[in-house]
C-alpha cells in the first residue's frame, strides 16, 4: 500500500516571519496572506516557533477595559512576557513542533494531537524549513475517490498482501465507507483484513460481513501433570 506523505500534502510556498519582525508587521503578514499563523525562522531558515492570531491576541486581552467592567485576566509569567512582546521571537509559541517530509499522514496527525497544535512546519535533515502542513492538508486524503480506494483494497490488500482470489471477498466503497462481503479460509484472517483496510488512505470506516470455513482462533486447553 502506498500512503501519502507529508511532502505530498504540505504547502511549499510558506509564509514565514523573521525573528525580529515587529508586531504590526506580523498582523499585516497574516491579513495579507489570509493565514492564521506563520512559522518564525532564524537566519538559517530554521523554525524557532510559530506565531498565531492567538499569540497576538494576548496583547489585547492584557489591556485593561476602559469601562472597568471586565477585569484584567490573570496571566502566568510566560503569558505576560508574550503579551508584552513586540517582535516575533517574543510573541511566538516555542519551540517549533516540526514534521519530516517522509512522514505518513498518521504520524503527522498523531504529533498534532499529542502536542495540541493545528499545523507543523516541515523541515529537512538540517532543520531548514521546507513547507508547512495543517490539519486541513491532512484531511485532504478523505477527498480520495471511492473507486481509487476500492482498487487499492482489492489489488494491494486482498490480492497481493492477503493472497485472496477476487471471488472470495467483494469490496464496495461509498463516501469512503468500505463494505466487505465474502468468505475466507480462517477466522484469524478477518481482523487482519479489516485492520489493513482501515489503514488505506481515505477510508472513513470499514464494515465487514465475512464468513470463514475454519475457526483457527480456538486453542486446545492445556493440561498440567
Amino acid at each position: 500500500m502506498q500512503h501519502r506523505t507529508v511532502a505530498e500534502l504540505m504547502t511549499r510556498d510558506v509564509v514565514k516571519a523573521r525573528r525580529d519582525l515587529p508586531f504590526k508587521e506580523i498582523v499585516r503578514l497574516l491579513a495579507e496572506n489570509d493565514v492564521t499563523a506563520v512559522p518564525v525562522v532564524d537566519d538559517l531558515d530554521r523554525p524557532m516557533g510559530v506565531v498565531s492570531e492567538a499569540d497576538l491576541l494576548r496583547k489585547s486581552a492584557d489591556q485593561a477595559d476602559p469601562s472597568g467592567r471586565v477585569p484584567v485576566p490573570h496571566l502566568e509569567a510566560w503569558e505576560r512576557a508574550k503579551a508584552e512582546g513586540s517582535r516575533a521571537e517574543e510573541l511566538m509559541s516555542a519551540p517549533a513542533v516540526c514534521a519530516r517530509p517522509e512522514w505518513s499522514v498518521v504520524e503527522a496527525a498523531r504529533l498534532m494531537e499529542a502536542q495540541h497544535v493545528k499545523r507543523l512546519p516541515v523541515v529537512d535533515e538540517t532543520d531548514r524549513l521546507l513547507g508547512i502542513v495543517s490539519r486541513g492538508d491532512l484531511l485532504r486524503i478523505f477527498l480520495r475517490r471511492d473507486d481509487a480506494i476500492r482498487d487499492e483494497i482489492t489489488e494491494d490488500v486482498l490480492r497481493r498482501t492477503m493472497r485472496l482470489a477476487p471471488s472470495e471477498v467483494t469490496v464496495e466503497v461509498r463516501e469512503g465507507r468500505v463494505d466487505l462481503r465474502g468468505s475466507v479460509e480462517f477466522s484469524s484472517l478477518v481482523p487482519v483484513i479489516e485492520r489493513l483496510c482501515r489503514s488505506v488512505d481515505g477510508v472513513v470506516s470499514v464494515s465487514e460481513h465475512l464468513a470463514y470455513r475454519t475457526d483457527d482462533a480456538r486453542r486446545s486447553p492445556t493440561t498440567s501433570t
